[in-house]
């Protein structure tokens, strides 16, 4: 289905059409930022073809039905991320896009028979706090408050490129415009700061800089309210909670919405899959021509050093003189562009950037609910604690801390920390009527670890036994209800999704790693050393996550280039 709703007609005329024109622009990927660019070129007027490697556009948002009547998000799983400006450009309600929101969108069940529900519902969140403290149940409205302050602070940069000074040779005319452009963008920036005010920029320096527990100890005195809060500052990172800067990672993974909502997360009816979908809908509608099973070897780079197309892995040449890459900027550098055409410097900044993961993603098909023991008597059935994330081995931000110290050691977290969320619940098209589909997203599980290989399949086995046992302990019964499952771990997430080291993000997403500093610095713009080559996805800036940003910021530079050309 996916195939055929995206390429025009058979693969071998797909792949003629390839060979048969010298296009304006390639797209090496057809992740939902690749699809992202590519509409927004095809919009400008360009002609684009996006070349994915596998069968199924989307990246790592993908659907695939894996078990029979079972559609899973195989890897990304919620929506909140994706930029407001690229849903209502883009009209990606009009190509099927459909958000069902969460509520409550938390639930953290503990081990001494209590839980807690959080969501939008101010009253509820009050309530549930206030059985393990008051006094953080009427802070909990201001935190949220503050964290929103600073979101709007984040938005304009979410949302344009890094004012990035130009590299290389250029025109006085173009030196000029772009000094002018950096003096705008860092007036504005710092009107909106004094908007805030000293005691919340202090405020939001903190967070930046500091370990995420530092703070929520600040705020909050209970456990269960702080650890579940903390997963937001470690989720898909090797960091734990006491690593400094971890509290930005909590930022950018509140700073998304749904329909207007700020900070709600929501599931996509048809699975993340969906998302890629509209976005490549919206693409060929423009224009932009979409062929799977096309997989990139090598960029043809001319003996002057610009790019003049693209090698695939059955010895076609496509040609255009802009290149946009939508894979990691290590398999970009690293793999793609031909060995010594890039300064070493700039290839040393690559590869020796962050790609760890800590991240292992299991997809289960299952009978029925799981059953949590506390509170069964009260929510029999399906209730308000399967319909959000919830957060299992996450009562202490202890837990969390002795969990990736297991996987600093080299070893699989002997009580890993995990999300479940079982997004049948809200959407009924992806599992048969009283079955259901849950994704697991676990930390922490080194990339090669010490005590076995994950090629080994009961090394695999072994572990995702762990996890459901970890889950028995809260839902009594929850592992006789599987009926089979998919297993991600970081090797496999690389080899089948592309992702460099198995990080979801491209890249870590620390504070060296962000803004002018994503990928590497001196090169946030998009823009890379070897002339006619971006960047397009998540290791370019504002970073991971399923955001359409970068794919939209990139496309803005490429027009812009282009029209530099024809002038």
């Amino acid at each position: 289905m996916w195939r055929r709703s995206l390429s025009s007609g058979s693969q071998a005329s797909a792949l003629h059409a390839l060979k048969g024109k010298n296009w304006d622009a390639l797209v090496i990927g057809g992740g939902h930022n690749g699809l992202t660019a590519a509409a927004y070129l095809a919009r400008g007027g360009l002609s684009v073809a996006v070349l994915e490697r596998r069968h199924v556009i989307g990246g790592a948002a993908v659907t695939e039905e894996l078990i029979p009547g079972f559609k899973f998000s195989r890897c990304s799983y919620l929506q909140s991320l994706l930029r407001p400006s690229v849903i209502r450009e883009l009209e990606l309600a009009r190509h099927g896009l459909k958000l069902l929101k969460r509520n409550p969108s938390s639930f953290t069940p503990c081990s001494d028979g209590r839980y807690l529900l959080l969501g939008p519902d101010n009253e509820l969140n009050h309530s549930e706090i206030s059985k393990f403290s008051k006094r953080d149940a009427d802070a909990y409205s201001r935190y949220e408050s503050q964290l929103e302050r600073f979101c709007k602070l984040m938005d304009p940069l979410l949302d344009s490129p890094p004012p990035e000074s130009l590299q290389g040779t250029s025109s006085f005319q173009d030196r000029f415009k772009n000094k002018v452009h950096i003096s705008a963008f860092w007036t504005c920036l710092l009107h909106q700061a004094a908007s805030l005010g000293q005691k919340d920029m202090v405020d939001f320096m903190d967070l930046l800089l500091s370990p995420a527990s530092k703070v929520l100890n600040n705020w909050f005195e209970t456990d269960v309210l702080k650890a579940t809060l903390a997963t937001d500052a470690v989720i898909g990172s090797t960091a734990n909670v006491c690593t400094p800067g971890s509290g930005y990672v909590l930022l950018h993974h509140v700073m998304g919405e749904t329909n207007g909502d700020r900070g709600i997360w929501s599931y996509v009816e048809g699975g993340m899959g969906s998302v890629s979908m509209a976005i490549g809908h919206a693409a060929k509608e423009a224009g932009a021509h979409i062929v799977t099973s096309a997989e990139v070897s090598q960029l043809v780079v001319e003996d002057s050093g610009k790019v003049n197309g693209v090698l695939l892995a059955d010895g076609t040449r496509v040609h255009s003189s802009s290149i946009l890459s939508n894979a990691t900027p290590y398999k970009t550098f690293m793999e793609f562009v031909p060995k010594n055409v890039l300064s070493d410097d700039f290839t040393r900044s690559i590869k020796y950037s962050d790609y760890s993961s800590g991240t292992t993603k299991i997809n289960l098909a299952v009978d029925k609910l799981p059953e949590f023991h506390c509170c069964k008597s009260i929510y029999p059935g399906s209730g308000p604690q399967h319909t959000g994330t919830i957060h299992i081995g996450s009562e202490s931000m202890e837990e969390i801390d002795s969990a990736c110290l297991d996987a600093v050691n080299g070893l699989p977290s002997r009580r890993p920390v995990i999300e479940m969320t079982i997004p049948s619940v809200l959407d009924k098209t992806i599992s048969p009527p009283g079955k259901h589909v849950i994704n697991l997203f676990i930390q922490y599980t080194p990339y090669k670890p010490l005590d076995g290989s994950w090629g080994d399949p009961s090394y695999r086995e072994s572990f995702a036994q762990r996890c459901f046992t970890l889950i028995d302990e809260y839902a009594p019964g929850f592992s006789s209800s599987i009926i089979g499952y998919d297993m991600l771990t970081p090797p496999d997430l690389e080899r089948e999704i592309g992702l460099t080291g198995g990080n979801i993000f491209h890249g870590a997403m620390g504070l060296d790693s962000i803004f002018l500093m994503r990928p590497v610095k001196g090169w946030s713009s998009y823009r890379t050393p070897l002339p006619g080559l971006y960047l397009c996805g998540s290791g370019a800036h504002p970073g991971g996550g399923v955001m359409g940003a970068p794919g939209r910021n990139a496309a803005q530079i490429v027009l812009q280039d282009f029209k530099k050309k024809l002038n």
